[in-house]
């Protein structure tokens, strides 16, 4: 009985027990095995008599078919129909060779029998409980196999009419057909419409509803879903089938991974922060963020697009928040991102790159110190936010990035032009490297300007040449070129010689075909459609790229956990032998896609 009482007093809630309450539930331990694949519990049979402790392997909780949990040693299942005399609401099932201790309803023996207090299933859903489980696999499901049925209302309905249909549906939306056009109403809306003092029951429901619902195809990935509903701060999407026609809803709360509860919590708190002060409280939830999807074993380049919405969200509430005062002009304005993070690639401490654009008002007196001082405030505010600004002028206080549209225009097309001007190649790269956040319209017009722009020969070889002046650092024989002098010294930078030559080539892709949408990997592969590169080549490239990006983020995590300052200076002989030789496979896979570009690259041109 010793080994009972240690054992289960080392585990909550029976830790809280007093020695005396303790002894005599050992007394009741009987031990029971379950090979692999056993159903232990079944779903709405009789209410149980006995729970279990897990006390060797691992037992899945199933709710339809589909795994909500992952229960190890010391852990409870069975206790929530036994204390309620209620049919199990969930199966039970052994996810391997498993030992348990099952015990009847200890309260009538017990002393202190209110001091065993249980959890519920899923309340406590461990990052190592995520990646044991497969529940980061729902991220590769299609949406259709995860939506809720489509539930209609007439679009004529009433408010109360509606909450009616919802409530005898047990969901939490309805559907709503304007001549073709879908609509929505939550939960959400009712509850928002309840909280104004204009609230009528009786108003027609188009009223609280939105019209367009933002949808996504019946056959894209959950993880897809799980970015749009980050990127719109949504909770529900309408799931399109055949003919564009709704099949049915997926909602948030039937999404159990950890990489949509994170994101979506800092979300909704950068959404209803009111102040910068509360801003920053939301902001500081990101490093522990990046953390979790890490170690949950999230693929890097999906963290990298579910944190990356996450700061456009971020720095479109800074501008918000931000008074403008005696500032404000007439004039409207663009916030743009540039480099990785308008590449939807950031890493947890890059720096964010920024610029402004305002639109021409003929007659109005020039805007620009204005809203550099205003641009000034709003990333002053934003590294309170613990965003950093770019550390190499690449900021909307500079007037190299601050301009107005036509000023904007005219300067980045003559770049196209006229390729010799200084820094010409590197201007018009981070031109094409620019994604609105504000002002979609105005801020999308100069990079739409400067790539409608006749790209010449004389350019395209000059973009080339600047492209591939980044090497990846490998030497003649099978070592790495290292920095020879200086506090690097024997080290090696992942990031400029790793992965700014792959991503500078999909920005090559990207003003040679004039689409510059999308992160490196999308570019590169959009370079292997228009046959800039072969088949062969864009995997190698995707692949490398994916490869060094997580091999970078996987340092500046171990950085946070240890609150230690993030590098990617790496020395070689410091890697595992592994790791060196994939870096080294890599870097020389990238080596031989410049060489080859650079002698084939007109012969390839679409």
């Amino acid at each position: 009985m010793r080994e009972y009482v240690d054992f289960l007093g080392g585990q909550p809630p029976y830790d809280e027990l007093e020695s005396t309450d303790l002894d005599a539930l050992a007394r009741l331990v009987e031990v029971e095995f379950f090979p692999a694949g056993t159903r232990i519990i079944e779903a709405g049979e009789s209410p149980l008599s006995h729970f279990y402790v897990v006390r060797t392997g691992e037992v899945e909780v199933v709710d339809r078919g589909r795994v909500i949990d992952l229960l190890g040693p010391g852990e409870t299942f069975g206790q929530i129909s036994v204390l309620s005399g209620l049919p199990p609401p969930l199966d039970v099932r052994a996810a391997e060779d498993s030992l348990c201790y099952r015990f009847p309803d200890p309260r009538p023996i017990l002393a202190h029998p209110e001091r065993l207090q249980f959890q519920h299933y899923n309340t406590l859903v461990t990052r190592e409980r995520l990646t044991r489980s497969g529940l980061v696999d729902q991220a590769l499901r299609a949406a259709r196999h995860q939506m809720r049925p489509a539930v209609w209302c007439p679009v004529g309905a009433t408010v109360s009419e509606a909450a009616a249909v919802i409530t005898d549906a047990a969901q939490s939306y309805a559907l709503l057909d304007r001549g073709g056009e879908i609509g929505i109403v939550t939960d959400s809306d009712f509850r928002r419409a309840l909280a104004t003092a204009s609230f009528d029951p009786h108003a027609p429901v188009t009223t609280i509803a939105s019209f367009p619902a933002e949808s996504i195809g019946a056959d894209a990935l959950v993880g897809d879903a799980f970015l749009r509903m980050i990127e719109c701060g949504l909770h529900h999407l309408v799931v399109r089938g055949a003919a564009d026609r709704p099949v049915g809803v997926l909602r948030v709360v039937d999404l159990a991974s950890a990489e949509v509860r994170n994101p979506l919590v800092i979300r909704r708190a950068v959404d209803d922060a009111h102040t910068i002060d509360e801003l920053a409280a939301a902001a500081a939830l990101l490093p522990g963020t990046w953390v979790e999807l890490y170690d949950t074993g999230v693929a890097p380049m999906h963290i990298a697009g579910l944190l990356s919405a996450v700061v456009d969200a971020l720095l479109q509430r800074l501008v918000e928040l931000t008074d403008i005062g005696d500032d404000c002009v007439p004039h409207r304005t663009s916030w743009l991102l540039l480099g990785s993070v308008a590449r939807r690639e950031p890493l947890p401490r890059s720096d964010v790159d920024t610029s402004l654009v305002w639109e021409d008002l003929p007659g109005e007196r020039n805007p620009a110190r204005k809203l550099q001082r205003w641009a000034g405030r709003v990333l002053d505010n934003m590294e309170r936010c613990g965003l950093e600004r770019c550390v190499d002028g690449a900021n909307a206080t500079n007037p190299e990035f601050a301009r107005s549209r036509a000023d904007a225009v005219s300067t980045a097309t003559s770049w196209i032009r006229n390729p010799t001007q200084h820094n010409a190649l590197l201007l018009s790269s981070m031109i094409a490297d620019s994604r609105p956040v504000t002002g979609l319209s105005l801020g999308r017009s100069v990079s739409d300007a400067m790539l409608a722009t006749t790209r010449s020969h004389e350019y395209l070889s000059a973009l080339l040449r600047y492209t591939v002046s980044s090497r990846p650092p490998v030497g003649f024989v099978r070592n790495f070129v290292v920095e020879q002098s200086g506090a690097n010294r024997g080290h090696l930078d992942l990031k400029a010689r790793g992965l700014v030559p792959i991503a500078s080539l999909g920005r090559w892709i990207a003003v040679v075909t004039g689409d510059d949408r999308g992160s490196t990997i999308t570019r590169l592969r959009r370079g292997g459609a228009s046959n800039l590169l072969t088949p062969d080549e864009t995997e190698v490239l995707v692949q490398a790229f994916e490869y060094i990006y997580g091999l970078i983020l996987g340092r500046e995590i171990d950085a946070i956990k240890t609150s230690t300052a993030a590098t990617t200076w790496v020395a070689p002989n410091q890697l595992d032998s592994l790791t060196r030789r994939y870096l080294r496979e890599a870097f020389r896979a990238v080596a031989e896609v410049q060489n080859r570009l650079e002698s084939e690259w007109v012969a390839r041109l679409p």
